[in-house]
């Protein structure tokens, strides 16, 4: 890396979940944890709940295999500098970084992710929708708590793990600073992102969310997709079985998700992506946390 001097960023978000995207196409760059947990620094970075490295699918080792299929690679990791199977507002960020950069255009687009390869279109309104691929409801009770309040959870794979709880407040949350204790341990032996999920009307929820490895953030696509797919089943509705599908809007604290469940299990994400700045990171700072 210390040959390299000029390494560019841009700064995107979705629904307020914001992130630090480096174009690396080649694979070239090396971000270890601590370089990706300086990035994504909101005092002593740039500032973001994770970093989308952009990477081409046959350049980077857990992508190639995906080559075939999508062209690119969102190597995406959390703010702390974890690494995460798949980030829903993410992957949107990713495709208009793409839209922007003049890899892809309006209309259809695939993405390798950890989670696999998901589908992308871009519609000439500006939203994205994201195919997130179908939901697993792993069997099992499992309980969150804040504080003295606990809560039955639903639990919900979307990729990644999300333990799902409709509260009567948001505010029984509290701070999501710190991971709010779950139980059996054995249901998330990595960690979970949990769902705090109130009803605001027929299709209509809010949630907050604390996303492991990150706190609490102003948007979760994994995340709201989980909780439409536990309201639903709440409200008795499942669309592999009616063969209807069934849409939810999911109010987060960045904005607005509309989620839709189709009778094929295919889950469907529609939100916006912004672009709003971009720059160059100094080599030499980022040196300093080479592995």
């Amino acid at each position: 890396m210390s040959t390299r001097t000029r390494i560019a960023f841009l700064k995107g978000h979705g629904t307020e979940n914001d992130f630090v995207i480096v174009p690396d196409p080649e694979n070239t760059l090396d971000l270890p944890p601590a370089a990706v947990a300086a990035l994504c620094d909101r005092r002593a970075g740039i500032g973001g709940d994770g970093l989308l490295h952009v990477v081409r699918s046959a350049a980077h080792p857990e992508a190639r295999h995906m080559a075939a299929e999508a062209e690119w690679f969102m190597d995406y990791r959390n703010g702390d500098g974890s690494i995460a199977e798949m980030c829903g507002n993410g992957v949107r960020v990713f495709a208009r970084y793409l839209q922007r950069a003049g890899h892809a255009a309006e209309g259809d687009l695939t993405v390798a992710t950890r989670g696999g390869v998901k589908t992308v279109h871009i519609a000439k309104d500006g939203a994205v929708t994201v195919g997130m691929g179908r939901a697993r409801l792993p069997e099992g009770d499992v309980t969150v708590s804040v504080g003295e309040r606990s809560w039955p959870a639903r639990n919900v794979n979307m990729g990644n793990p999300h333990a799902v709880a409709f509260v009567e407040d948001l505010a029984h949350a509290g701070s999501l600073y710190s991971p709010p204790p779950f139980s059996p341990a054995s249901a998330y032996p990595d960690g979970v992102n949990v769902e705090f999920v109130v009803d605001r009307g027929p299709g209509h929820v809010a949630l907050r969310v604390h996303e492991r490895g990150s706190g609490e953030t102003r948007s979760c696509g994994t995340g709201a997709c989980a909780v439409a797919v536990a309201a639903a089943r709440r409200d008795g509705v499942d669309p592999t079985v009616t063969g209807t599908p069934a849409t939810y809007t999911v109010d987060v604290p960045g904005g607005a998700l509309v989620i839709t469940e189709r009778p094929d299990g295919e889950i469907e994400m529609t939100g916006p992506a912004v672009i709003v700045a971009e720059g160059e990171i100094d080599s030499d700072w980022l040196e300093t946390f080479a592995s």
